[in-house]
């Protein structure tokens, strides 16, 4: 049913969806939370992007709430074997400091290998950029945890292209351990972070590229139209930046490949999403079976390039 590909040069094999945990001991949670992780697995997934910092943004929250569900769903279920575990270090201070200084990645790794109740993380990533702390000492403390088994790769995330070029130098030049893969916001309405300099990084690096945000929060889904659906959920509040009149024709542009398709909004938005140059998979998350349901139809849906070139042109504007 999937198609499985390599993540960049870290050899591990994923399908074209990760399952995005922001919304794990926030959103859902408990036998819910679990229920989606099962199907996800028995599906094909194979991969579950989280942080450290989830969901420290919610009143009575500090972090770490996410891991904290999909480690319990790793032990009730025995299901460590099945899975890769990426998790992120480098937005939420606390013991050894914040950033990524190297006492506070080695801290960090620490509770988020306890949390997650596991020994090892698949896929580590540096959640952004730390311009007060030398790139050197942070990719010496990667370097660290992969010689010690505690992490098998590591990654980059929000992290710009000549700084991640500084930092592949750096891992060359002083024999540590690189970052395989990137983790950049790309979606039909927000292309400029990934698109340019980062992406011909990436693709001349052989880098694995797992883009965030591939739904614009929602609103690829068509679930806003309008100002009066801004009500429907507590994103709604971000959509005011994608309605206009360049959100109306992506929309529109993706109402027609859709129909074309017999696919949903959100199935056109990840298809789209996954055959962007140099991108593996992109990330989404799911509150209920009904919308995992529907994200795991991505797997089975390529566009055509008529249709991306449609949709590209919607989204230029």
């Amino acid at each position: 049913m999937t198609d499985m590909r390599t993540l960049g040069t870290t050899g591990m094999k994923t399908p074209p969806l990760v399952l995005g945990g922001n919304v794990f001991g926030w959103r859902v949670s408990g036998e819910d939370a679990y229920s989606i992780l099962d199907r996800f697995v028995d599906a094909g997934g194979t991969m579950i992007d989280t942080a450290d910092v989830y969901s420290a943004w919610i009143d009575g929250h500090k972090g770490g709430e996410s891991e904290t569900v999909i480690g319990e769903w790793l032990a009730k279920r025995s299901r460590r074997d099945d899975v890769l575990i990426a998790t992120k270090v480098g937005m939420l201070p606390g013991e050894g400091g914040k950033g990524l200084a190297a006492s506070r990645i080695e801290a960090a790794v620490e509770a988020s290998l306890k949390r997650l109740q596991t020994d090892y993380i698949d896929l580590y990533f540096a959640h952004r950029d730390d311009g007060d702390t030398p790139l050197e000492e942070s990719l010496k403390a990667f370097d660290r945890l992969k010689s010690a088994g505690k992490v098998r790769h590591i990654g980059a995330s929000n992290y710009k292209a000549d700084r991640l070029a500084e930092a592949l130098s750096t891992s060359a030049d002083e024999d540590l351990a690189y970052y395989e893969v990137l983790q950049p916001e790309l979606n039909l309405m927000d292309r400029a972070q990934y698109e340019g300099p980062l992406q011909d990084l990436a693709v001349e690096r052989s880098l694995g590229v797992i883009t965030y945000f591939a739904l614009a929060s929602g609103f690829l889904t068509g679930k806003y139209r309008s100002a009066d659906d801004k009500s429907k959920s507590p994103r709604g509040g971000n959509m005011d930046q994608y309605l206009n009149e360049r959100g109306e024709a992506v929309l529109s542009a993706m109402d027609a490949v859709a129909e074309e398709t017999a696919a949903s909004l959100a199935q056109v938005a990840l298809a789209w999403n996954a055959a962007q140059p140099g991108v593996t998979a992109p990330i989404a998350s799911a509150t209920s079976m009904e919308q995992l349901e529907e994200l795991l139809g991505s797997f089975d849906l390529t566009l055509t390039p008529e249709q991306i070139e449609r949709l590209n042109m919607a989204s230029k504007g």
